[in-house]
């Protein structure tokens, strides 16, 4: 029978096996899923499965550039301690190298890149069961460059946070600037027109209604009000637009600013801080304790 990648999906979940071992587990038990566990089981490979249902919202970021190619990708652990792990960072290294090499599209396709000691899911699923926490791959961005185009790139305290810019007319020091800047002050957008509407629609009628509510703004032109108005958002995105923000090497002047002076722009960049937006919990360590006793 064939096997759908949902029920791949869900032993893997299950077990915190690989893919390809979930895929042949199934296989080989004709799809049905508790004989697969059972399979992977008595094969050893299930050895990790206790520890699938565990946060991984610490972990690496890292950049790697080959020529006109780039990737920034993010490998989590439950603990920092493991990010110290030199299994765990030749993992992280590995990953970046063969994202680098097979320029996959998605999560899923990075997992099943083949590296020599096996594909990056396999990889994963040994240093989960290693280790003796679980390790996954949540993220990546992989971009490419014209001859004529810049990378700028910096990983902070080693990929706790690691950022990535494309620009024109930039020195490798003005590149690495606006890494920095980027890593450091964490813009969302380039320039306010690249805010997309429904949020920027969204702040208007937010501080529409709070000036509606400000007895200040009673008796105004309906002129003056829009200026104010406008004036609001501005300032509310500045922060967050890397040209309206202050550059952190001197703050007397804008990020815009210094790009004009050094005949510089900014085309693009991605941001990864590890662990961001992942939501965590606490263990419950009598569920877990049980888990090793019946597992």
């Amino acid at each position: 029978m064939a096997i759908t990648a949902k029920q791949v999906k869900e032993l893997r979940e299950k077990t915190g096996a690989g893919m390809m071992d979930c895929k042949k587990a199934l296989t080989e038990c004709n799809g049905d899923e508790a004989k697969a566990v059972d399979w992977l089981r008595e094969k050893g490979i299930a050895k990790s499965a206790k520890k699938a249902g565990r946060i991984a919202a610490e972990g690496l970021t890292k950049v790697a550039i080959d020529g006109n190619t780039a990737v920034i990708a993010e490998v989590n652990s439950e603990t920092d301690f493991v990010t110290k792990n030199e299994q765990f960072l030749n993992l992280v290294d590995t990953v970046v190298t063969a994202i680098l090499a097979g320029k996959p599209e998605t999560v899923e396709e990075v997992l099943a890149l083949e590296t020599p000691e096996g594909t990056i899911d396999e990889l994963i699923t040994n240093a989960t069961a290693t280790i003796g926490e679980k390790i996954s791959f949540r993220r990546f961005v992989v971009i490419e460059k014209t001859d004529d185009q810049q990378f700028g790139s910096y990983m902070h305290m080693g990929g706790s946070i690691s950022a990535l810019v494309v620009m024109t007319g930039a020195t490798p020091e003005v590149a690495k600037d606006m890494a920095m800047q980027v890593a450091s002050m964490n813009p969302q957008y380039i320039t306010l027109k690249d805010v997309p509407a429904d949020v920027v629609e969204h702040e208007r009628a937010l501080q529409k209604q709070m000036m509606a509510e400000d007895p200040k703004m009673a008796g105004k032109p309906e002129k003056v009000l829009e200026g104010i108005l406008n004036g609001k958002i501005s300032k509310h995105f500045k922060d967050v637009c890397l040209m309206d923000q202050e550059y952190f090497k001197d703050t007397k002047e804008k990020v815009a600013q210094f790009l004009k002076q050094n005949h510089a722009e900014v085309l693009q960049f991605v941001r990864f801080q590890a662990g961001e937006g992942i939501e965590k919990k606490e263990e419950n360590f009598a569920d877990e304790v049980m888990a090793q006793i019946n597992g």
